[in-house]
């Protein structure tokens, strides 16, 4: 998946993976994390998720990465909030209070750059990578986030009906991503109403990843 395809999507708009409401396994399940008031949440690949807007409502700290630039500064606008923007290495920090956000390659974030995590809320990450990308990329989160705990939302269904992504991302490769370095509960699997993107039948399942 080359930069390029995300950077197009956000320049032409074509964000339809970009929900209007915070996501209800989030709302449902992020309290079985059982963190403490002001804890950081890491939100990887976040775009301008109102899931953030949610987090910071309820008490948490957010700390995203984002490819897209412009993702970023619309997500400022829309929370009402003006950055201070600074360059670290390769990537740029966009900061306010209790928020930070690093634009740029996450395969470029440090565990240093990046700071303490207490949670991460992965909704969109790792389904929007393909399979070849996907052990890179859980191996470099537990990296720099020291395997902190996760709710992990994930979809199912068969990739030969519909090219990702969203991917599908099979119960068994959670396990061998994160089998290793959690206790894995799949706390909810529901339906997608009307099919993935109306066009096959899909499962959209929550995982809380708890540290063994």
């Amino acid at each position: 998946m080359e930069a390029n395809f995300w950077h197009r999507k956000w320049a032409d708009n074509e964000i339809g993976f970009h929900a209007s409401e915070a996501n209800p396994l989030l709302v449902k399940y992020f309290s079985e994390l059982s963190l403490a008031e002001n804890s950081r949440v890491f939100v990887p690949l976040c775009g301008k998720t109102l899931d953030i807007g949610w987090l910071l409502a309820n008490g948490y700290r957010a700390v995203g990465a984002e490819l897209s630039r412009l993702a970023i500064e619309q997500l400022f606008e829309e929370l009402g909030v003006e950055p201070a923007i600074a360059q670290i290495g390769n990537t740029l920090h966009f900061s306010a209070e209790a928020i930070d956000i690093f634009v740029g390659d996450i395969f470029d974030l440090s565990a240093d750059t990046l700071g303490k995590v207490d949670a991460i809320y992965d909704r969109a990450a790792l389904v929007a990578l393909p399979e070849e990308m996907r052990k890179r990329y859980s191996e470099h989160l537990l990296e720099i986030t020291h395997g902190a705990p996760q709710l992990l939302i994930t979809f199912e269904y068969d990739q030969s009906l519909q090219p990702g992504p969203p991917f599908s991302i099979s119960n068994a490769e959670v396990e061998r991503h994160y089998g290793d370095h959690y206790q894995l509960t799949l706390a909810e699997s529901q339906d997608v109403p009307g099919g993935l993107k109306g066009k096959c039948a899909a499962m959209e399942n929550a995982w809380l990843l708890r540290r063994s």
